[in-house]
């Protein structure tokens, strides 16, 4: 069976229960997990554990595997940007700026390259600006970065060949009444989002 790693922001690790059994006895499913007292769960707002967070920490992540653990070869399934689009309230300021966003996906591109993998590039979801940024103080999302990030994704992997999952079209029809929390979504959801994600991958590489 082909093999599939995940690593993604605290969406992925929500409904990765849901998409392991889903491809079970398609794929080897792993992903990037938990290390000792780095636990995603505790606070899902902060990337630490299996919550990759932003596509820097995911290009880091992935240039440290290449060079002391490298993947076995096989399909890797990346989904980084609700971090990158953390914004300052009082400044506007991005955590990762739109630019290096699309640098840190070109780089990310040539690290699966490198390590023999097919990358699969995961959309971010859905951001509801008057839901987000009225139940959270720390930092805003707007969905206007959601779609603007998206487009350089797919514009960026589209040019390199490189398969897309439109998690976000798939998840405008649970929105808001699945969310438990700003950004984050109900269990219901996180069942449904696993599954649509292992038959996308199913279908494109499973033989």
């Amino acid at each position: 069976m082909p093999r599939v790693f995940v690593i993604g922001d605290s969406i992925t690790v929500q409904f990765g229960p849901y998409l392991e059994p889903a491809l079970a006895g398609r794929f080897h499913y792993d992903r990037k997990r938990d290390s000792g007292s780095e636990r995603a769960e505790d606070n899902l707002d902060i990337p630490r554990g299996a919550n990759g967070g932003d596509s820097g920490m995911v290009l880091s992540y992935l240039r440290l595997r290449r060079e002391t653990d490298p993947l076995p070869p096989g399909v890797l399934l990346v989904g980084a940007g609700l971090h990158d689009i953390k914004t300052v309230p009082a400044t506007g300021a991005k955590q990762v700026p739109l630019d290096r966003y699309r640098e840190n996906l070109a780089a990310i591109i040539r690290e699966a390259a490198a390590m023999d993998q097919t990358l699969v590039w995961l959309l971010m979801p859905p951001v509801i600006d008057e839901v987000h940024n009225t139940r959270l103080d720390a930092f805003h999302r707007f969905a206007a970065d959601v779609a603007a990030y998206n487009a350089a994704a797919v514009e960026i992997m589209g040019a390199a060949g490189v398969g897309v999952i439109d998690l976000h079209a798939f998840c405008l029809p649970l929105v808001p009444g699945s969310f438990i929390d700003h950004v984050h979504y109900d269990e219901a959801a996180r069942c449904k989002q696993g599954e649509f994600v292992a038959r996308e991958l199913i279908a494109r590489h499973a033989r």
